[in-house]
């Protein structure tokens, strides 16, 4: 069953352009390398000028989870922590039968 990941981001004050480009810079590096990843996008927070939303789309809950593992072991997000202002919340999520 495909699913999405929400993932909210706190940009660094002014730094949400910046973080923008680096999520796209990284989504389109390394997620068609990743096995069950279908896209992203992000979006800017209406209401938050340092708020960022990226929603993701996975073949399954555990292609993202092994996708996050190893993309924390080879340090692919590392870049975003100097970027963002407070820990990143996400949420995964699939459709109701």
């Amino acid at each position: 069953m495909t699913i999405k990941v929400v993932v909210e981001f706190q940009a660094r004050p002014g730094a949400r352009v910046e973080l923008k480009t680096l999520l796209a810079s990284i989504s389109a590096t390394h997620g068609p390398q990743a096995p069950g990843f279908l896209g992203s996008t992000v979006y800017e927070v209406i209401d938050n000028p340092d708020g960022l939303v990226e929603i993701a789309e996975w073949e399954s809950a555990q292609a993202q989870a092994a996708a996050v593992e190893q993309a924390m072991a080879t340090g692919v997000y590392a870049p975003v922590a100097e970027l963002v202002a407070a820990p990143f919340k996400a949420t995964r999520i699939a459709s109701v039968p």
